[in-house]
């Protein structure tokens, strides 16, 4: 068995995705199709010894739809970009039906050689030429509600659809009276009512895609914690390539501040590196000869060589996007029932439609205001919220999730969540935020902590270790302002040095007070802080322990 996510292009409404997924469910070979209408995705495993990738894709197209084969998750800008032109142009025809048509309605200045009394005929030309334009511009829609009904799959498109050719169709017959001189059919026309309910649909979609969009950003996030380029070595050259021509076994070079493009295996150098938003570790990892690197970590203080493993699809990163993209594609309960609800929606709508027509015809026998009756039902009726609202809450959620460092394994599960009483967290040392901070200052000093704070941010500022960083972080959130410092040298694995004011200052681990004979007097507050797990930094003034920095 084998499993594909694809992207799918054609899909406006979950009448749409359910018809999909019910047609694919029902071919030889699939063992389980899903179709996610937020994503615009199929999520199909199925048997690869009887199918092909190239069957799938023609199994979509026969159920009336377009497969873009595998989805990569991309952004479509230029589509979002062209669909906004085509909004605002027609916005912009729209406008001018309705002000043709209903400007003497509201008191306002009428176009004299528009009247619709005075001039019917250029009246009825100048709306059916506006309302063909804006009918072609919203050809999409009317293709997909005419191909959904062709397919026995009818959606919300249908619906439109059957009401706008209705009101147009009628109008075009009004038309014909008009012109062989029966001016009363002038009060008959519904060219604005067949454009503006493509004007409002139109809307209806630009901004349920913008909604969309939106959720697909936290996958894309994901995909951009790798870098674009790298540095490889290829015959003894270096060469800077692109993540996609990384191949296994290449040598990749990594400086302090870049971060790991593939996951591989340190072959020379050593350094820390950020791994937290993996681990949830705050303290960066140790890195040397033989040890794994994951692509997307940061690289803080050595240069190092290491030996491409994973690349591509199998990279940890492109696994923790495929296990989020398969949540997001997996359906709570509650989905299910909505999914079931909504295929009845769309019939029942139409025999409702047909059925009003009818009964307002044998009651009034004025055909215009019993089609008038047909097509508000038609349109008015939507199933889209009641598809898309627990679609779209769900991916929001996994996404989310997905950028607080939680990955959710499928819809079930996080439906399931809100019963959760009691969390148990197996992880060696404390639960962290994933990123280093000061939480404790001892103070054996004469001095303030903002004095002792100041010293240390000053010499620190210079280095690029982590939690350098975070204590020259904190200086700057409480606003405390730094000196210069000289003769600063970073001591490798141990801490720095420096003066300020001739004072000598030495901060580091404990190896490093030991290295220099400093006693440490305090090693009462080291040892519980040790026993709790904590990062710990000794700070020495002349040769004398002034302070203990916990993070």
């Amino acid at each position: 068995m084998k499993k594909v996510i694809l992207s799918i292009e054609g899909m406006t409404c979950s009448a749409c995705s359910n018809g999909l997924e019910k047609y694919l469910n029902k071919q030889q070979g699939i063992k389980q199709a899903t179709v996610n209408l937020v994503m615009n995705t199929a999520s199909i495993e199925y048997d690869d010894k009887k199918l092909k990738l190239e069957d799938l894709n023609k199994f979509v197209e026969n159920a009336g739809f377009k497969s873009l084969g595998i989805d990569t998750h991309e952004k479509e800008q230029k589509k979002n970009a062209k669909e906004k032109y085509k909004l605002t142009f027609i916005t912009i025809i729209s406008i001018l039906i309705l002000y043709i048509s209903m400007s003497h309605m509201v008191g306002l200045p009428v176009i004299p050689f528009l009247h619709m009394i005075n001039h019917p005929l250029n009246y009825t030309i100048a709306l059916f030429i506006l309302t063909v334009i804006v009918l072609i511009l919203g050809i999409n829609i009317l293709k997909s509600g005419i191909k959904n009904l062709l397919h026995k799959t009818p959606n919300m498109d249908t619906l439109v659809t059957i009401g706008v050719l209705a009101s147009f169709i009628y109008s075009l017959f009004a038309s014909y009276q008009i012109i062989k001189g029966k001016t009363n059919y002038v009060e008959n026309l519904y060219f604005e009512s067949a454009a503006i309910v493509i004007f409002f649909i139109e809307i209806g979609k630009f901004i349920e895609n913008k909604n969309k969009n939106k959720t697909k950003e936290a996958l894309q996030k994901l995909m951009t914690i790798t870098p674009k380029n790298a540095v490889i070595i290829r015959e003894g050259v270096k060469i800077k390539v692109t993540i996609d021509e990384i191949q296994k076994g290449d040598i990749v070079i990594c400086k302090p501040g870049e971060k790991i493009a593939v996951d591989g295996q340190v072959i020379e150098g050593s350094t820390h590196v950020d791994e937290s938003f993996i681990t949830g570790e705050s303290i960066p990892a140790k890195k040397e000869k033989d040890s794994n690197v994951i692509a997307g970590s940061i690289n803080y203080e050595g240069t190092i060589k290491y030996r491409a493993e994973k690349i591509g699809k199998q990279s940890t990163v492109s696994e923790i996007v495929r296990l989020v993209h398969e949540a997001t594609n997996t359906k709570a309960p509650i989905a299910k029932i909505a999914d079931i609800v909504s295929s009845y929606f769309v019939p029942t709508i139409l025999i409702i439609a047909i059925i009003a027509f009818v009964i307002w015809y044998a009651i009034t026998r004025d055909f215009a205001f019993s089609i008038n009756i047909f097509v508000s039902i038609l349109v008015i009726a939507c199933p889209c919220s009641l598809g898309l609202a627990t679609p779209l809450a769900i991916v929001i959620a996994s996404g989310i999730c997905s950028q607080k460092g939680i990955l959710i394994k499928s819809s079930e599960c996080l439906e399931n969540a809100h019963k959760v009483k009691t969390i148990c967290f197996d992880k060696t040392g404390t639960l962290t935020n994933g990123t280093l901070s000061v939480s404790k200052i001892y103070n054996y000093s004469d001095e303030t902590d903002n004095e002792i704070i100041k010293q240390i941010a000053s010499i620190e500022k210079d280095s690029e270790h982590p939690i350098a960083r975070a204590i020259v972080n904190f200086a700057k959130q409480n606003n405390i302002k730094l000196e210069k410092t000289t003769d600063f040298k970073a001591i490798a694995g141990a801490g720095v040095c420096a003066k300020i004011n001739d004072n000598e200052y030495l901060i580091g681990n404990r190896k490093l007070i030991e290295e220099k004979h400093i006693n440490i007097e305090n090693a009462n507050d080291e040892t519980a802080l040790a026993e709790e797990g904590n990062s710990i930094l000794f700070v020495s003034k002349n040769k004398k322990v002034i302070a203990l920095i916990r993070s």
